[in-house]
């Protein structure tokens, strides 16, 4: 799939209807750490600024009608870095939803979460908890964060989920269909996502949403995500509009 670069502002493509409108958009926010490594500063910097492309994505969202974004913030493979790296981004985890709460809040965004959420270190885990119960009333956009997640992990979670009910003798394994699978997994209740996209030019999911993206429309970009913008935003939001999305079926 080619990647998007980011044309003068009378180049984009008026939008169709075709695909119609992005309700779940899934993002892969990355390439914070070249970000900051290709000015000289170090990683930690990178991730901050992506955290103001956060910002500026979640203040367009609404008005461009998207009702869920689901952002792929700590995976369950970055554990694997250095410990001083992932430390410090379980203090930006902290220090954003302290200082952001109360604006998402006043913005009428919900926070949410999806992930293996007990294993996440203590300060994160309640500042998460304030976040969400603070903003669980909000109703114009849900900030679904993906943290200590990873799609593999969420399937086998929610299998054991099934299983324990099938053990217990609450669940006939026949009546476990891809509907009551789905109604396990960490999105229940949540559409799946329509639109993904992944900044910095890498290609692959890197083990996100993994059930959920059986349909969903990719759109890769160049643009390492500390510099992705509202621009960005309404260049993918038109390649999907002009999309025929059939399921497998002729349209």
């Amino acid at each position: 799939m080619p990647l998007a670069n980011k044309p003068a502002e009378a180049a984009r493509p008026a939008a169709r209807s075709s695909a119609g409108r992005v309700r779940h958009l899934a993002i892969i926010m990355d390439g914070n750490g070249r970000w900051a490594e290709r000015r000289g500063l170090p990683r930690v910097e990178g991730h901050r600024a992506g955290i103001e492309a956060l910002r500026r994505v979640v203040e367009a969202a609404p008005g461009l009608g998207i009702e869920v974004l689901t952002v792929y913030a700590f995976s369950t493979e970055n554990w694997r870095r250095p410990k001083a790296e992932v430390d410090a981004l379980m203090g930006l985890l902290v220090e954003f939803l302290h200082a952001e709460t109360p604006a998402l809040k006043a913005q009428g965004v919900r926070i949410q979460a999806i992930g293996d959420l007990a294993g996440l270190p203590p300060q994160p885990r309640a500042a998460l908890a304030w976040a969400m119960a603070e903003t669980r009333e909000q109703k114009r956009l849900v900030l679904n964060l993906a943290l200590n997640y990873g799609g593999r992990s969420e399937i086998v979670r929610a299998a054991r989920k099934l299983a324990r009910e099938v053990a217990a003798g609450r669940l006939d394994p026949e009546a476990i269909d891809e509907d009551r699978f789905a109604a396990a997994l960490d999105t229940a209740g949540l559409p799946e996502p329509d639109l993904l996209i992944r900044a910095s030019g890498e290609e692959r999911l890197s083990n996100f949403l993994l059930w959920q993206c059986a349909y969903t429309e990719f759109w890769l970009t160049s643009t390492l995500w500390p510099d992705f913008d509202r621009s960005d935003l309404e260049m993918a939001l038109d390649a999907y509009a002009n999309r025929q999305r059939r399921y497998g079926g002729l349209g």
